[in-house]
């Protein structure tokens, strides 16, 4: 099993952790993960667009004007597309745009991101967050200790509200329950921040 250092709040090595090779030593598999990313995204769709064609506009079907002597282009009804009010052309449609993934897969993508993101030195794990009075200003300390200055997504056991209110007004980060973090979260994001439940809560969900 692989060791990396456990740090405090403000990066002092205060020991290490061992790491499951099944979650987070697996090969990268960058086809995969592009898959699973993108089926996510799409399964977030709504597909609830929709505009009306030009049979279905409400408007008069009487000829504009006639074909000829006017002058002008020769038209039909005014629900043509051309027109103000018309219809759309290829007009969209609800949809459902659901990929399916199986289960095997999607934790084969996963695991390979993480582990990714090990080999690159951009997964750290601190014994616990906690941030005084919740203030944005104490994590901001936090994040300039750690240099995260990229995006970051700190993984916490449960849905901690402390941490949430402390970084809610930060632009790049994100607090998220390690149940529920996905591999589009892991490789949108350049820094991932564990607490060491969060990593335990991980290798039992995926061992």
């Amino acid at each position: 099993m692989a060791k990396v250092k456990v740090y405090n709040m403000k990066k002092e090595a205060v020991g290490t952790i061992d790491l499951n090779d099944l979650v987070f030593d697996a090969e990268y598999n960058e086809p995969l993960i592009h898959q699973v990313v993108v089926a996510l995204h799409n399964n977030a769709r709504q597909g609830t667009k929709s505009t009306l064609t030009r049979s279905e506009v409400n408007a008069s079907k009487k000829k504009i004007y006639r074909q000829k002597g006017t002058g002008n282009a020769r038209h039909d009804e005014k629900s043509a597309p051309q027109f103000d009010g018309g219809g759309v052309v290829f007009a969209p449609k609800p949809r459902d745009f659901r990929v399916k993934i199986n289960k095997k897969m999607r934790d084969i993508a996963f695991s390979s991101a993480l582990s990714q993101k090990i080999k690159q030195n951009e997964l750290f794990v601190v014994d616990k967050l906690s941030f005084a009075d919740a203030k944005t200003k104490n994590a901001s300390e936090f994040l300039k200790a750690f240099g995260l200055d990229r995006r970051t997504i700190l993984v916490t056991d449960g849905k901690d509200e402390n941490v949430m209110r402390a970084t809610n007004n930060l632009e790049k980060v994100t607090c998220v329950d390690a149940m529920l973090l996905n591999v589009a979260q892991v490789v949108e994001n350049r820094y991932l921040v564990f607490t060491k439940d969060a990593i335990k809560k991980i290798e039992e969900a995926y061992v």
